[in-house]
């Protein structure tokens, strides 16, 4: 049975189990079960907490599970990036008083309150620096103000909570994270991790895409397909007018609106838009 730890809060709590569930796992639990069984799908869901996951997955008897980017790299465990999922995106950065440090090799020396004080240290080695990382559980923006650091690592988003402390970020970002699939090395080749990974990018896909359906007449038809190439290639039938065609292929969903009007203008009608609910391609 394939064991998969799933976030039980946080940020990357709901869509990890939203994936699941459209990926055809069951998900759904009675009250706050901890454990939840699919015999359907031989699979046996653990709801634990996100920076645990890559902990269990490295090191115990879990085969895989959905953490961060940050969060696995912070764990210092034997779990490894399968997959990114594309969700819970964020930014780490370094960030100081304004005025003050403005590049990395004048952290040297200082004090870097983080939460994420492993991946801080590994990268601050990786780039010749020698600096006192300070742990803190949670916010880490009072810890200038109130003398325990002279600069912070933390995740940002918009900055605005970093501009209401006086601090700014600087440098490069230390990491772009996301929603990511982990495992350990002896599982990668798993056929029951393969089927996970392929529902998965069902998922992905299914989100991305979207089905379109139009007719042209065969004598538009090479402007309308060079629009709409597909995947792989879109599917052309004809119609009982043998003058026209009838074409359906995927688009990416962020841009269907201008496709529909660049088809409209290269003398598509009847052009139908459908959502996907899965995929396997």
């Amino acid at each position: 049975m394939l064991r998969i730890a799933v976030p039980n809060k946080g940020s990357l709590s709901e869509p990890a189990i939203s994936m699941l569930s459209e990926a055809g796992y069951r998900t759904s639990r009675r009250g706050r079960e901890l454990v939840l069984t699919d015999p359907a799908n031989d699979v046996e869901l653990f709801f634990l907490r996100p920076r645990d996951i890559a902990v269990y997955v490295g090191r115990g008897q879990i085969q895989v599970g959905i953490t961060g980017r940050d969060l696995l790299l912070d764990s210092g465990t034997d779990a490894r990036e399968y997959r990114p999922l594309g969700f819970a995106r964020s930014t780490f950065r370094f960030a100081a008083p304004s005025g003050g440090i403005s590049e990395l090799a004048q952290v040297q020396g200082k004090r870097v309150a983080a939460s994420y004080d492993h991946l801080v240290r590994s990268y601050l080695a990786d780039h010749g620096i020698e600096a006192d990382v300070v742990h803190l559980d949670g916010a880490v923006e009072s810890s200038v103000r109130l003398g325990v650091a002279d600069l912070i690592a933390d995740v940002v988003e918009t900055g605005t909570t970093l501009r209401a402390a006086g601090l700014e970020v600087f440098g490069e970002p230390l990491l772009e994270s996301e929603a990511v699939l982990v495992t350990r090395d002896e599982f990668r080749d798993d056929p029951r991790l393969a089927t996970l990974d392929r529902r998965l990018q069902g998922v992905l896909v299914a989100r991305s895409y979207v089905l379109v359906d139009y007719n042209v007449r065969e004598t538009d038809l090479e402007a309308a397909i060079a629009i709409t190439p597909g995947f792989d290639s879109p599917t052309i039938s004809p119609l009982v007018d043998t003058e026209w065609m009838a074409v359906r292929a995927m688009v990416r969903a962020d841009g269907v609106n201008l496709v529909m009007d660049r088809l409209h203008d290269a003398g598509a009608r009847g052009v139908i838009v459908t959502q996907l609910a899965a995929s396997r391609l």
